[in-house]
């Protein structure tokens, strides 16, 4: 079995600068909606996943914009029916990488969640959810301005 973190890239029509807002400023748009928006380093976001039970609290740990994001799990609670206790907590400390570079037709984004691992119990639900959020909610957001974000 791997060890290798999920990763992923998708390409879009908008600029690195757009690229860079959705993933600092404008997360609700695509994938759910915190607290705050990460736009300072040291800045923490809980975000929520509705009907408010499960969550994940980041901190930015890494930024050059507009070309680098770097999240990191500071807490997490991840409740899902049916899994043992341990699903809870297996995102802490994790880092999500965000690499944005842009090319001829508009940007290419990179998404590495280091630590996300198939060893992880939450790994087939998450790994479906980055694909639902970052592949599908994301693209179409930056190529339409409209997403599919988690309302609940």
């Amino acid at each position: 079995m791997t060890t290798q973190s999920y990763k992923k890239s998708i390409e879009v029509a908008a600029s690195p600068a757009t690229a860079f807002e959705a993933v600092t400023r404008g997360v609700e748009h695509w994938w759910t909606c915190p607290d705050q928006p990460l736009v300072r380093l040291g800045d923490r976001a809980k975000f929520t996943f509705p009907p408010g039970v499960s969550y994940w609290t980041f901190e930015l740990t890494g930024m050059d914009e507009p070309s680098q994001v770097e999240w990191t799990c500071v807490d997490a609670l991840h409740i899902h029916e049916g899994q043992p206790k341990e699903i809870e907590a297996e995102w802490l400390d994790t880092k999500v990488l965000w690499d944005i570079r842009g090319h001829v037709d508009g940007t290419q984004i990179k998404l590495q969640h280091a630590g996300l691992t198939p060893q992880l119990l939450c790994y087939d639900i998450c790994e479906a959810g980055w694909d639902l959020f970052f592949l599908g909610s994301l693209k179409r957001y930056l190529d339409t301005g409209i997403g599919s974000p988690h309302k609940g």
